[in-house]
């Protein structure tokens, strides 16, 4: 049996294999819920403005690495959605 620190069994989780570099290494997929997904907004020096929210499509957590402060590793797979309020002045003319 498999287990993670803390003697928690890692039975049923569902692991898979990428690329991370020039490595190909084993990855457990999470499941998640998004906590909050929050708009950034950039002011264009043209009028526009764009607004941008990060979401994450797929989060993987690499087993046995850490970062310097003793985390996890994770992955996380994610896609941009991107809103545009331009003036008048930018938009395409009515055909």
């Amino acid at each position: 049996m498999l287990e993670r620190a803390g003697g928690q069994s890692l039975e049923g989780e569902r692991r898979k294999r990428i690329k991370i570099g020039d490595q190909d290494v084993e990855v457990v997929q999470l499941t998640f819920t998004a906590a909050g997904e929050n708009w950034n907004e950039y002011l264009v020096n043209d009028g526009s403005v764009i607004r941008l929210k990060v979401v994450a499509t797929e989060i993987l957590r690499v087993p046995d690495r850490y970062d310097a402060d003793g985390n996890p590793q994770y992955v996380v797979r994610s896609t941009n959605v991107v809103t545009v309020s331009a003036p008048e002045n930018l938009r395409r003319p009515n055909q």
